[in-house]
Formats: C-alpha cells, sequence, structure tokens
C-alpha cells in the first residue's frame, strides 16, 4: 500500500482572489500547510491531502469583528462554537468592548458586578488577570480567534465598586497602573462606554490619562461615544480631542446617528472624522449595515435619571414624584418611545408581546409608564431594538474610507430561539448584507474595497499580525464565497437565520466549515497584542 506524504495540507484551486489589501482581484491557487499559507500561484503540479475547487468563488481572508460582545454576553462559554459568526466568514473577534471586558477583575466577585445579564455561576470564574483569563480561553477553545480590549467600567469597578462618581487622584493612578498591566498581558487597546450610567461621570482628564498609556503600548482606544442623539457632534469631539492630545488610536464603536431629528447630523459627524483624519489623527469607526438599534433602554431616559448607577435609578424611578417628571422629559424630548421593541430581559419568556406600544394598550397605560415598569420589573436589565436610523446615514458611513463593518454583535446558534430572545439581526448577518446588498445589489462599494474593511484594515489597526490578508507566511485564516448564493435573510422580526453564500472557512489552517455547514471544528486561538 502506497502512502503519500503530501507537501501541502490543503491546495484552493482555481481561485478569484480578493486578497484584503483593498487591490483588485486576481486569479491563483493558494497553498495550505498547517496553521499558515505556504504558497499562492500557479500550483497545478502540486498535490495536498484536501484539493478544493474555488471555480467561480470568491476567496478572501477570514473577516475580522472588532466589535463583538460574545464575552460580555457570555457567549464564548455558553455556546463557544459561535455559528452565526461562522457562516458570516468572521475569524477572528475583538472582546471587551463598549467599556466592559472580563478581565481584569479586582477578586473573583467582580463579574457579578461586571456581568449581570446571565447566570454566571454556569461558569468557575478562576481569574483575575488579562494573562489568566485568556489562558483560561485558550484552553477552552472557541471557533474563531478571540483578542480582548480592556473595559474602561471594568477597571472602575475594580477600584471603586459598584460606586458612580469622579475619582481621587489616588484612584486613578490605580486605574492606571491596571491598565498598564492588562496592556502588557496581552490587551489590544481599551474601550469606553461613556453613554452607561457607571461611566458617564468619567471626565476628559481621567480619559485623556488612559489614553496616554493605551498609546505607549501602541494600542487602540476604542469608545462608545457619550451621545448618539442632540449631542452626537459633541462628543465625537470629545473623542478627537482625546485623540488629538494623548496620540492613540482612535475606533469610535457603531457609528449612527439616533432620531430623525437628529438625522441631519451625519454629515457634520463624516465630516469632523475626516477633518481629523486629514491633520494626521489615526481615526476609524465601525458600522453595521442596519436601521434598527440594539440599545439598553435605560439609555433613551434622560440623563440625570441612571447617574449615581442602576441601583439609585430603580430606586428613583419607584418615586411617584420623580417618575412624574421622568414621564414630563419624557414627553418633551420629542423622542418616540412607541417603536420601542424589547429583545432581551428576564421578562422575555413571560411577555406574550415585544412591542411597548402594545404592551401599553393592553396594559391600559401610556407607553412612558410602560418603559417604566418594564424597567422596575427588570430590574434595568432591558436591551432594546429600535428602527430609529437613516438608512441614507448608514449608506453614508459604509462608503467612508475610514468605516469598518462590524456586528456589535455576538454569537448564537438557531435554537437560542427557544430563551424567548429576539435578538438583534446583526449577531446572524452583517458582514453577508454589506456584500450582499451594499456590493452586489447596490454597487455602493467594490468587492475590494468592502473586503478590506472586513479583513486587512481592522486588522492593521488593531495590530493582528499576519492576519486580515492572504498573503504567503500569514495565517490561513480563509474564506470562500459564492457570489451567486450570498444571502443574508435575517430580519428583526425572525433574527434566527444564518447567512448563506459561505462555503469554506479555514481558520488557522483547518477547516470549520465546508460546503456550506459548520462542521463543529472549534480551531480559534487567543491572539494578544
Amino acid at each position: 500500500m502506497k502512502i503519500e506524504n503530501f507537501v501541502l495540507d490543503i491546495i484552493i484551486k482555481n481561485a478569484n482572489i480578493i486578497d484584503g489589501t483593498g487591490m483588485p482581484a486576481y486569479r491563483a491557487d493558494i497553498g495550505i500547510k498547517e496553521d499558515e499559507i505556504k504558497k499562492i500561484g500557479a500550483l497545478r503540479d502540486e498535490r495536498a491531502s484536501v484539493e478544493i475547487d474555488a471555480e467561480g468563488k470568491i476567496v478572501c481572508p477570514g473577516f475580522i469583528d472588532v466589535n463583538n460582545h460574545s464575552d460580555t454576553y457570555w457567549r464564548i462559554f455558553l455556546d463557544p462554537h459561535l455559528e452565526s459568526l461562522i457562516y458570516q466568514g468572521i475569524t477572528t473577534i475583538i472582546g471587551g468592548n463598549c467599556g466592559t471586558s472580563l478581565a481584569p477583575l479586582a477578586n473573583p466577585g467582580t463579574i457579578d458586578a461586571i456581568q449581570k445579564w446571565v447566570d454566571v455561576k454556569k461558569i468557575n470564574v478562576s481569574w483575575l488577570k488579562v494573562k489568566e483569563f485568556l489562558a483560561f480561553l485558550g484552553e477552552k477553545k472557541i471557533s474563531p480567534n478571540f483578542a480582548t480590549l480592556v473595559g474602561h467600567a471594568t477597571l472602575r469597578r475594580g477600584i471603586i465598586g459598584d460606586e458612580v462618581r469622579s475619582m481621587v487622584p489616588k484612584e486613578i493612578e490605580a486605574l492606571k497602573k491596571a491598565l498598564e498591566k492588562s496592556m502588557k498581558e496581552g490587551a489590544l487597546g481599551m474601550s469606553t462606554g461613556l453613554i452607561y450610567s457607571h461611566a458617564r461621570l468619567a471626565p476628559y482628564d481621567e480619559l485623556l490619562a488612559l489614553a496616554k498609556i493605551v498609546k505607549k503600548y501602541d494600542g487602540v482606544y476604542a469608545t462608545h461615544i457619550r451621545s448618539e442623539q442632540k449631542e452626537i457632534v459633541e462628543a465625537v469631539e470629545e473623542a478627537l480631542r482625546i485623540a488629538r492630545d494623548s496620540g492613540a488610536k482612535l475606533q469610535i464603536s457603531h457609528l449612527k446617528v439616533i432620531g430623525e431629528k437628529n438625522w441631519p447630523k451625519m454629515k457634520d459627524v463624516l465630516a469632523l472624522i475626516a477633518n481629523a483624519k486629514e491633520e494626521g489623527i489615526d481615526v476609524t469607526f465601525d458600522v453595521y449595515p442596519y436601521t434598527a438599534t440594539g440599545s439598553v433602554l435605560y439609555s433613551f431616559l434622560p440623563a440625570w435619571i441612571s447617574e449615581g448607577g442602576k441601583r439609585i435609578m430603580l430606586h428613583r424611578l419607584k418615586d411617584p414624584v420623580i417618575r412624574a417628571k421622568v414621564i414630563s422629559e419624557m414627553r418633551e424630548s420629542e423622542f418616540d418611545y412607541s417603536k420601542i421593541e424589547i429583545a432581551i430581559s428576564p421578562l422575555n419568556k413571560t411577555l406574550a408581546r415585544h412591542s411597548i406600544s402594545e404592551i401599553a394598550l393592553s396594559q391600559e397605560k401610556s407607553v412612558e409608564d410602560a418603559v417604566i415598569d418594564i424597567l422596575i420589573a427588570s430590574e434595568g436589565m432591558v436591551v432594546t431594538s429600535m428602527e430609529v436610523l437613516s438608512e441614507d446615514n448608514v449608506q453614508q458611513a459604509i462608503a467612508s474610507p475610514l468605516s469598518f463593518i462590524a456586528t456589535n454583535g455576538a454569537g448564537y446558534d438557531i435554537f437560542h430561539a427557544k430563551t424567548g430572545e429576539r435578538v438583534h439581526p446583526r449577531n446572524f448577518g452583517s458582514f453577508i448584507k454589506v456584500l450582499e446588498k451594499y456590493v452586489k445589489k447596490e454597487r455602493l462599494l467594490s468587492w475590494e474595497v468592502a473586503i478590506n474593511k472586513m479583513t486587512q484594515a481592522p486588522a492593521e489597526k488593531f495590530g493582528l499580525k499576519n492576519r486580515g490578508a492572504l498573503k504567503k507566511g500569514y495565517f490561513a485564516d480563509i474564506v470562500m464565497l459564492d457570489p451567486d448564493k450570498l444571502k443574508s435573510p435575517a430580519t428583526v422580526e425572525n433574527p434566527y437565520q444564518y447567512s448563506k453564500g459561505v462555503e469554506l472557512v479555514i481558520i488557522n489552517g483547518e477547516i470549520v466549515l465546508s460546503d456550506g455547514a459548520y462542521n463543529g471544528n472549534r480551531n480559534g486561538r487567543v491572539i494578544k497584542r
């Protein structure tokens, strides 16, 4: 019996290669050995144990999701396959976004303050430091590669607990020390969630001091800015000022303008960002291709109500006098609360309806009263979905040369529908929707430009070495697309539908999806700065 020893493990033949760099597509074969791209060119005389014919297909680098919440939504533990991401061709995710990361922890109990959305008792939290968390995840194995930012709110909680206040100089020094240690242990940078109760009072000087440490380690300062509504211009200006004064690389998370009255501000915001780039500020932003938001419900209430934290907010909402004041301000705000849909809350399995207006009607109360009652009953833990974004603004953001594509979501399988949660369709469809709608149908972007936004551009920004492009010596994170089959069927009403058209996914040299079906192989690695 003759046993052949192949030089290569996998050959992808007859590929239409879009290499991630933005350069024009070209035709070639790709040879893979172990976890590495070994050869690109005419490999007709080469043999491998697995040979794949890519005739008529697009072969490109695996997609990189720089704004992912599979960590803080506990999905990396509850469902490490993260299938909805794999079916989009996502091979690397970055966690620790919007101010919250799962490390560093001051003590094991800190996780209860950070992670209030799921039962954390299902996982033995055996880490405190970033390096310990990454080691834990490396042993556990998830399907895509994983890297993390350090959450500003996580750092704050490690020093002042659940207190919501300005920090004294001694505490700021402790904050800086914790961030520096985390950067040394492999974090890619720091994120903020300035719209949330625990970070709203964080002053400019505190953020600048931390951004300077991020700069020292050539990391990224990623920010969920203070406002995405009326004061969005000022919020973007603050982020740009921090980047200018610190020299840190800036990533504005899920850039959007909420509310029809505010939609015209998008042009001003994009002009601000473009001008800052011309000045030499390293600024980019990420965007998802939907007009529905997925936001925490209390963030749409008057800002003062959540000052001091969630516990104090709930205490205030139970006070009849304060409640009346909140309702009065809600009605004066011109924000249309009737558009709110309840996506995730502890009440999901008991709610017969998800629309706030329907809930209010069935309970014979005002929409504003219904919002407050649901917040109280859910102890503030409500994620909403609302059609409050402009399609024109989404297109402007996607078309910008400074944008990346990201889900701002997490990985699920279709069976999660049984929980009653109505998750955002971006969890299932963001990357493929961009290719299907804005590249293939509307031709807003070329294939080369769109794929660059999903691969090399974010890889370079976040320092993901030897990933994000199809080049000899790079890690074999590879996706094969059938342009004729691309479809992103997930909707707000029925989000639990996998994207179609991704025929092959290879992560670190191993096939995890073939013939359009995920095979259960979890071959992702932990990536450190």
